[in-house]
């Protein structure tokens, strides 16, 4: 029996079979025949959708695939318990008269169809949900070949935490190497063994142990009344104040830098030369440290939020901090906030994919805007609704220096950026600082994974360079351009990160530095600015060994671009 029908099918048909791999291939096509003894016809829900059970023949197809997209997912066996990896490869034809992007096409349909809530957890179902969002969501995609094929066995990879989840619930391990985070993180605040203790619920002997730890190490020194701080490099030379001395006009710093981490504050330190540091230090209340020196022609002035955790009560005392500083410095024109973030990533577009070590500056794409935090995102019948505080300096010099850097960057691909010789002058100015380890983390750590759901996970190859591609530089991090965002509500779930993200065309988030924004426009500085160097793929909390480097290629980036500004004239 026979069938005609010109109407366009999504038809499904086996290319290959070996003993550990499978290829399909799924295409939007007029069939004008169907031989129900060769085809079978979905009906009901699935109407329009036709399983070929032939295997294809070569068909003279000499076009190579526009995209391709490789993740992995973890399999476990019912009998024995043990997991394996299955490499998923999807290869793209798109129509050719299509509007839209093809990488935008191909990533929203990535994103669809590994869709936590209703991620396909079996082989049918898998297939079936590709040929359903063809058929209904994607008809500028042609056709599709899909890959499965078995690797070895795995290890399913935990998902790193970030400090905001450590909060609802998880409880760290205590360690020598958590000890010395928290008092990093309360740096210049000096934290006693009881907030140690009473914060996490650790023992304070125990906690007592590894301090003694820490200071034979030279990485931690006793204070008054039972607290500790961080123990400087021997090479710089603190001076501990109760108000900070009075500075001649022409010493008066025109730059401001303000970092929230140990390690982003080290980094930034290693660019400035004929450094000074003060530490304002009190046993009551905030402390504040304050490293002066230059950056080529301009006077720098450098500080550190003191922070302990995530809270907004945390931020809203860095909004203090930063009032203050603005209040002791007040010929300060510019303000950077350089450090870390978590990157957003392109999943097949070679060119908008920020990777670990990357850098994203703080620009405007859509709206105008430089810095967006979601205060919250409700669901509506088409996907969300955000309610957003954006920010934006009135000046927007800074960003056009940056601008200027990546398009000298991408047009000489044979040139070495100036900000590379800063990031290896750094290098070795911090080779003898053994914690935190500066120098780059190896390429094989640089995972991409994906939520489905619960705790599972998926692991996603970084995309491939096209034709047309800016190829990176082996061992340069790239620049991108791109608001910054922040907001615990979307950062934590995955689909909605990357959906907020495509909203107002963000390519980082950070740790809600929105009080800090705030202070900076309060106090009337029309110009800032914030650099992000990329440690994960979250909002920069989550993977330590890649925090250290990615500190230092920010601050790089902070020294080209306070190069190129002018030399001040309010000496």
């Amino acid at each position: 029996m026979t069938e005609s029908t010109k109407k366009e099918q999504v038809v499904m048909t086996p290319k290959c079979k070996t003993s550990n791999s499978t290829t399909l291939i799924i295409e939007r096509k007029v069939v004008q025949t169907i031989n129900d003894g060769k085809m079978h016809v979905a009906g009901g829900d699935h109407t329009g959708i036709i399983i070929n059970k032939e295997t294809a023949t070569e068909n003279g197809e000499i076009f190579p695939a526009q995209l391709s997209l490789e993740f992995r997912v973890f399999l476990v066996s019912g009998q024995t318990g043990k997991h394996t990896q299955e490499s998923r490869i999807l290869r793209y034809w798109f129509k050719s008269d299509m509007d839209a992007e093809p990488a935008g096409v191909a990533q929203e349909f990535f994103r669809e169809l590994v869709s936590p809530q209703e991620f396909p957890r079996d082989y049918v179902g898998f297939i079936k949900k590709i040929m359903k969002l063809m058929q209904h969501n994607y008809q500028t995609i042609s056709k599709l070949e899909v890959e499965l094929r078995q690797l070895d066995e795995a290890v399913v990879p935990t998902r790193p935490l970030s400090a905001d989840e450590n909060s609802l619930g998880y409880i760290h391990p205590l360690s020598v190497e958590k000890v010395l985070e928290l008092i990093e993180s309360a740096y210049p605040n000096p934290i006693t063994i009881q907030d140690i203790s009473k914060g996490n619920n650790w023992d304070e002997e125990e906690v007592v142990q590894h301090l003694s730890q820490l200071q034979t190490r030279g990485l931690v020194k006793a204070m008054d009344h039972g607290a500790f701080t961080r123990q400087q490099s021997q090479d710089v030379q603190v001076t501990i104040v109760k108000q900070m001395p009075t500075m001649a006009s022409a010493k008066q710093p025109t730059i401001a830098i303000i970092t929230a981490q140990y390690c982003e504050k080290l980094a930034v330190d290693a660019m400035i030369e004929n450094k000074e540091t003060y530490v304002r230090y009190t046993t009551v209340g905030e402390s504040n440290v304050y490293t002066l020196g230059n950056i080529g022609a301009h006077r720098i002035v450098c500080t550190k939020l003191p922070s302990v955790g995530h809270t907004r009560e945390a931020m809203t005392a860095a909004g203090n901090t930063t009032t203050r500083l603005l209040g002791t410095f007040q010929k300060v024109d510019y303000v950077f906030l350089v450090g870390v973030a978590g990157g957003v990533p392109h999943y097949t577009d070679y060119n908008r994919h920020v990777r670990l070590g990357d850098v994203v500056v703080s620009h405007p794409i859509k709206n105008k805007h430089v810095y967006v935090y979601c205060e919250s995102a409700k669901k509506n019948e088409k996907g969300f609704d955000y309610e957003i505080k954006p920010y934006s300096p009135s000046n927007l010099n800074l960003q056009n220096i940056a601008s200027d850097l990546k398009v000298t960057m991408d047009n000489d691909s044979e040139g070495t950026p100036p900000w590379l010789n800063y990031l290896h002058d750094g290098l070795n100015i911090l080779s003898g600082q053994m914690e935190p380890d500066f120098r780059p983390p190896s390429l094989e750590t640089d995972k991409l994974y994906m939520n489905i759901g619960e705790r599972d996970l998926i692991e996603v190859s970084h995309p491939e360079p096209q034709d047309k591609a800016m190829k990176r530089q082996k061992g340069c991090p790239r620049i991108h351009l791109s608001p910054v965002a922040s907001g615990r509500q979307v950062v934590r779930d995955d689909q909605l990160r990357q959906q907020f993200a495509a909203y107002v065309g963000a390519l980082a988030f950070d740790c809600e530095f929105d009080a800090v924004i705030e202070s900076i426009l309060g106090n009337c500085k029309d110009s800032f600015i914030c650099i992000r160097g990329i440690s994960d793929y979250k909002d920069g909390t989550r993977r330590k060994e890649w925090q250290p480097y990615a500190s230092l290629a920010a601050a790089s980036v902070m020294k080209a671009i306070i190069c190129g500004l002018e030399p001040p004239t309010n000496v």
